[in-house]
């Protein structure tokens, strides 16, 4: 599965709708559609029911209250939905983090960095609607050029190329 391919399936009343523009809403749609494989795998070991649920309206709750929060006019009611949304996302990896075991290294690998991505474009937006900076060092995620040209969070490493390499080979679970 690839985000170019998923992309092109998603009906036109979500991508003709403005709020299709944002990319962290486009990225959070993706995941939650991905996740489906993760989840349905889950649901099949008695010993992770439980994490499949909450693994997948952990997920869901990061594109709908992205969703819900750039419904409102003020960037202060915006920020509060995308602090939920911020707050989802790391539950999420959380719960992948726990299902390490029954998904596999490669899945978990790509999930936590997908989601490490999301948390990233979320800590940078929400200030920007807050008019003010979140209650965390902004250094860790702050964003630098190397010699290439490439932007890269400077605690991780994540380029934009490594990022865009996670859209395109997007592991699933054997069934």
């Amino acid at each position: 599965m690839s985000y170019d391919i998923w992309e092109k399936s998603v009906p036109k009343e979500l991508t003709g709708d403005r709020l299709w523009k944002m990319t962290i809403y486009r990225l959070a749609l993706f995941l939650s559609d991905v996740s489906w494989h993760d989840v349905s795998k889950l649901i099949d070991d008695e010993r992770t029911k439980g994490v499949s649920n909450q693994l997948y309206r952990s997920i869901g709750s990061i594109g709908a209250n992205i969703d819900e929060g750039y419904s409102y006019s003020t960037g202060g009611n915006r920020a509060r939905y995308w602090e939920y949304a911020l707050g989802s996302a790391r539950e999420s990896r959380e719960w992948y983090y726990r299902a390490r075991h029954i998904l596999g290294e490669q899945v978990i690998t790509h999930r936590l960095s997908y989601l490490t991505r999301i948390i990233q474009l979320l800590i940078v937006a929400i200030p920007v609607q807050r008019k003010l900076s979140l209650r965390e060092d902004r250094a860790e995620y702050s964003i630098v050029e190397d010699s290439e040209g490439d932007h890269s969070d400077a605690e991780d490493g994540i380029t934009l190329k490594t990022f865009k390499d996670l859209l395109l080979t997007v592991p699933l679970p054997d069934l």
